[in-house]
Parts: C-alpha cells; sequence; structure tokens
C-alpha cells in the first residue's frame, strides 16, 4: 500500500475544499473512528466533542484566518458538518489533556467511570530524529521520525503552493488541515512527538496544536518557526523537532508556559514521549508508567543511527525498523494481548533528505511496509 498524494493551490479555502473532495472516503473514516475513540478512550460522546470542538473553531479563527477557512473547505469538500471537522482537528488537545486527566486520576486510586472502557490512560509512541551533513554519507541533512498512533488512521501527503509560491510536502492525517510531519521549499521541516504534563488545559485560549504546525510549515526561516512556539504560551504539551537546511536543528520540548531547546551532539538528535529534564525545566510530567519505554526508543535509536555512521537512507530506514521492547519499540505493532481501543501502531516512518528536498515514508509499521519516495520537484511537474 501506499498512501495517496494530493495537491493543492489557490486560497486556504480552495485547498480545503479540495482536499474535502479528494479525501472524502478518508476524512469521513477518520471522523468515525475518533468519534469512537472520543468515547472509548476519554469517555466523551459527540455532543460533548462537539461543544468542545466549537470553543476550538473559535479559538482558531482568532488565530489564523486562513486555518479556519481551510477548515471551512475540508467541511465543504467532504460534505461533512463543520464541527465533525473541528473536532478532527482539534484532537491533540481533546485526547492529550485527556490522557494526563485521567493518568491523574487512575495514579490517585481513581477507576474508569462506570461503563467506560478500561483504556490505556498512558499511551506513548513516535521517535524523532535528526542528523547533520558531518555525519551522512551523502552530506546532506537528514531528519524524520516514526509515528506511533491509533492503527486504522488514515493518512495523506499533502502538497501545497501558497499564493506567495512557497510549496509544503508532508504527512497529515486526512481532514487535519496543513500536515505535521514534512518540510518546505524554504528547507525548513518539522517532526512531532505528544508529550503530558499536569498543567495541559485544553480550555486555553491560544494557538491550538496542529495550527502551529501548519505555521511552522510555513516558516521561511528556523528562527521564524521556533518562534511560532515560543512566542505565546500553549494549551497541552508537544515536543516540535524543527530543522533548516542546510545544517540547523532546534528540538522545542513545550510545556504550557516553559520551553526548552535542544539541539544536536555529535551530529545526531532524538527525541521521544518525554521531556529529557522536566524538574530542571520546573515542570511535571502527567504520570506514566510506560515511560520508561520512552527513554529506552530515543537512546535505542540514536545507538542504532551512531552504529551506522556514516548515515544512509537506507540505514536510517532499517533503524526505524528495530522492534527491541515490542510492542513498546522503535517500530510499533499492535498488542493483540489487550483490548482494540488499547491498539496502537507505527502508522508511518519518515525519512526527509532536506537538502535535496524528498519525503521517504512508508503506509504502515516499516517492517512491513515499503517505503514510496516522493521528491519535491517531481510533485511540482505532476501537479
Amino acid at each position: 500500500m501506499s498512501l495517496p498524494v494530493v495537491s493543492l493551490a489557490g486560497s486556504p479555502y480552495a485547498m480545503g475544499v479540495t482536499h474535502g473532495t479528494v479525501l472524502k472516503d478518508r476524512i469521513t473514516h477518520n471522523v468515525a473512528l475518533y468519534y469512537d475513540r472520543f468515547r472509548r478512550e476519554i469517555h466523551l460522546d459527540r455532543a460533548a466533542v462537539q461543544a468542545v470542538a466549537a470553543r476550538f473553531a473559535a479559538q482558531v479563527e482568532r488565530a489564523s484566518a486562513d486555518y479556519y477557512a481551510g477548515m471551512q473547505g475540508v467541511a465543504a469538500g467532504s460534505g461533512l458538518d463543520f464541527l465533525d471537522i473541528a473536532a478532527l482537528n482539534a484532537r491533540y488537545e481533546i485526547l492529550y489533556y485527556q490522557f494526563g486527566r485521567l493518568a491523574m486520576e487512575q495514579s490517585q486510586g481513581a477507576g474508569p467511570k462506570p461503563g467506560a472502557a478500561d483504556r490505556e490512560a498512558t499511551p506513548d509512541g513516535c521517535t524523532a530524529f535528526a542528523a547533520l551533513p558531518g555525519i551522512t554519507a551523502n552530506g546532506h541533512l537528514l531528519v524524520g521520525q516514526n509515528w506511533d498512533w491509533i492503527p486504522e488512521t488514515q493518512g495523506a501527503v499533502l502538497h501545497t503552493t501558497e499564493p506567495d509560491g512557497l510549496q509544503t510536502l508532508a504527512f497529515t492525517e486526512c481532514g487535519i488541515v496543513g500536515a505535521k510531519i514534512g518540510f518546505n521549499s524554504a528547507g525548513v521541516s518539522l517532526c512531532i512527538n505528544g508529550m503530558t504534563t499536569v498543567d495541559d488545559d485544553w480550555m486555553r485560549p491560544v494557538t491550538p496544536f496542529h495550527v502551529r504546525c501548519y505555521r511552522i510549515l510555513r516558516s521561511r526561516t528556523l528562527e521564524d518557526a521556533v518562534q511560532v512556539l515560543a512566542g505565546e504560551g500553549r494549551a497541552c504539551a508537544g515536543n516540535f523537532l524543527i530543522a533548516q537546511t542546510p545544517d540547523h536543528v532546534a528540538d522545542v520540548e513545550a510545556a504550557p508556559d516553559k520551553i526548552n531547546i535542544l539541539a544536536c551532539n555529535e551530529g545526531c538528535l532524538t527525541h521521544a514521549n518525554h521531556f529529557v529534564d522536566p524538574s530542571g525545566l520546573g515542570i511535571v510530567e502527567a504520570p506514566n508508567e510506560r515511560r520508561v519505554y520512552s527513554r529506552n526508543r530515543q537512546n535505542r535509536l540514536r545507538e542504532l543511527l551512531m552504529q551506522r555512521l556514516p548515515l544512509t537512507i537506507e540505514g536510517i530506514q532499517d533503524a526505524l525498523r528495530d522492534t527491541r521492547d515490542e510492542p513498546f519499540g522503535i517500530c510499533r505493532h499492535r498488542d493483540h494481548s489487550v483490548g482494540p481501543e488499547e491498539h496502537y501502531t507505527t502508522v508511518t516512518a519518515v525519512v526527509m533528505d532536506l537538502t535535496a528536498g524528498v519525503l521517504h515514508l512508508t503506509d504502515g509499521p516499516p517492517d512491513e511496509s515499503p517505503f514510496q519516495t516522493i521528491p519535491l520537484n517531481a510533485v511540482q511537474r505532476s501537479a
């Protein structure tokens, strides 16, 4: 299987309409999937989710008229209710806030609500990396990650051309505006890791997570991209690995009120789903008995990459297939010993050659799915 590649151009609303029209079936699937997960995992029914989505949409409209227009376009193109699309785009705040809250409740001895599924309150997944030109075989800046999430999530690659000519090439969950793992024609790239703190609060009237991803991928410089995170507080924590050609990398650990910026060590940086030094940053992470696996993945990926110097695309792809600590390894698979609401897997593995402008990614775990190669300039010619 390979991911669909969709080219978008014109106004943000026009891009949304094309996104919604071409990917209608996948978007409809994702909306149904998330409503089911909201109910099973965090005990919110459709009415409660739509109430949150309405508040979220108002925040988006204040933060980014372009992103709001994109959501309107996706709704129009797909034929779905606008609040369903808003809920899909708000799923990071909805889920991660509730993950942390439920984890704290369980750590204090409170069980799940009556009649609700006993879910995994402490999910983990996603392992990202950056490799500077000095340690790569082709002398290029290479970045990427395994993105671990709900197995049934349907994604796509979006190629956008902005009115000023800037282009992006990136992975998104179908129905989510913009994208979250990819790069642009100015050489700026983004990878992400979900994280939680006890201060996460989806009610904060600040720029939402996916709007920040949208802005980062439309930044012309690494400094501008970092400012998307540093210039305002956040509702929920997250990690943003940002890079720009020829050799610049900044990993931004972003708590609601504090940030920590990490750099490459010996030409390499890896990150997973935990703050490297939470006490030093002055924050408290939400309870997570599986956080040890996040630390293991981060250390294991660095070990594998440093063993393969000088790094090649193929060597990195092989490292992303590693299954040590299965089912909580770098390459993750379903744990069939638990219920389906607890299943997580590597949905896509991504390796970006920023110097060459090429995206390599899979549709599924990389030990089971082939990498498809998408050069930015080739998409331009076919668009």
